[in-house]
């Protein structure tokens, strides 16, 4: 995995806490904080995704 890929995973994952501690605590703004850190991690992990593809079709 490159950089982009381990942190676009771990802000996937902490924007889905986020998002679980505004529903508990009734906080639209602290699920949509999360939601929004979500995507923003796919969209990295993706970018490491092709990344990688990338320099794997290279090698080949």
């Amino acid at each position: 995995m490159n950089r982009d890929q381990v942190k676009g995973s771990i802000k996937d994952a902490t924007g889905k806490v986020q998002e679980k501690a505004g529903k508990v605590t009734g906080s639209t703004g602290q699920q949509a904080k999360g939601l929004a850190k979500q995507a923003e991690g796919k969209i990295q992990k993706g970018v490491g995704d092709a990344e990688h593809a990338l320099k794997n079709s290279n090698h080949k």
